[in-house]
């Protein structure tokens, strides 16, 4: 079974979006080293239930709260989406020793990503 691993809040000022969730709810927030403006959330201690996200900048195509669903393999997953009717809004991407990624929107208009786990991704 698929489950959500990760959540993105989309922010047009990510500063104040930190401060925001910092100050409510105690997250640790710290910027990604990587290519873009992206900040890593730590929602709580691995032990509990839950999950961590992220806050991103927003780039017009995406301004919805968006949860990333792990899959096995991309390609595979992508193909029972839009056979499903949902519909693709951003190519396959490579993110650097984490995997896959891409962004869909499902038969509703809510937008989600799907994301292939492998370590060795460059």
């Amino acid at each position: 079974m698929n489950r959500v691993i990760h959540f993105e809040i989309p922010a047009i000022k990510a500063d104040r979006a930190v401060k925001f969730y910092e100050t409510v709810f105690g997250w640790k927030i710290e910027k990604w080293a990587g290519p873009m403006d992206y900040w890593n959330i730590t929602t709580g201690a691995d032990k509990e239930p839950g999950i961590n996200g992220a806050i991103m900048s927003v780039d017009g195509a995406i301004k919805q709260v968006v949860n990333t669903i792990g899959v096995k393999n991309l390609d595979e997953a992508a193909k029972k989406v839009l056979a499903a009717g949902g519909k693709r809004v951003s190519p396959d991407q490579t993110v650097p020793g984490i995997g896959y990624f891409a962004y869909f929107t499902d038969t509703e208009g809510n937008p989600f990503g799907l994301m292939q786990n492998d370590p060795k991704a460059k």
